[in-house]
């Protein structure tokens, strides 16, 4: 991938893929940091990076794995950054998001993440568990897990 086409790409899909993490991870800022990061890897990476590949897909995943590390590493540091604060805010979401993600969060992982994947992402049963490393069979349970678990509070929103 040229430079003009990495630049393209970057302007085309990052605040897509800030949107996409920010629904599986319930952390707007954490997104935008995960996906700069992943972002930053695929430049070190982007001779290798094709469009029919997927690089998209690729960001994402970088993006997903970031934030579980972070998650894993950081465990109470994570208050102590809400309680003093970050950079300056970005755009409020609006009372819609704020409602899909409340729910989102009441899924389990897995089931979050492939319901953002299939829901949001627009991905097929079989490349959502190309991403995930986990069988379509398994990818379809979880979907309906996440559909069972989310109608109540989709429902509530409509009405």
């Amino acid at each position: 991938m040229t430079v003009e086409e990495f630049e393209e790409f970057y302007a085309h899909s990052a605040k897509q893929l800030v949107g996409q993490v920010y629904l599986m991870t319930g952390d707007l800022h954490e997104a935008q940091d995960v996906v700069q990061e992943a972002f930053v890897r695929a430049w070190d990476r982007r001779a290798r990076l094709s469009r029919d590949a997927g690089p998209e897909a690729w960001v994402r995943t970088v993006a997903w794995r970031l934030a579980v590390s972070r998650w894993r590493r950081r465990g109470r540091a994570a208050d102590a950054w809400r309680r003093h604060g970050g950079t300056a805010p970005a755009a409020s979401p609006g009372p819609g998001t704020v409602a899909l993600v409340a729910a989102l969060r009441q899924l389990p992982e897995k089931q979050r993440r492939v319901a953002v994947l299939h829901y949001v992402c627009d991905l097929t049963v079989e490349q959502v568990a190309a991403e995930t490393g986990i069988s379509a069979g398994t990818v379809k349970t979880h979907l309906s897990r996440a559909r069972t678990a989310l109608r109540p509070h989709l429902e509530a929103l409509d009405a």
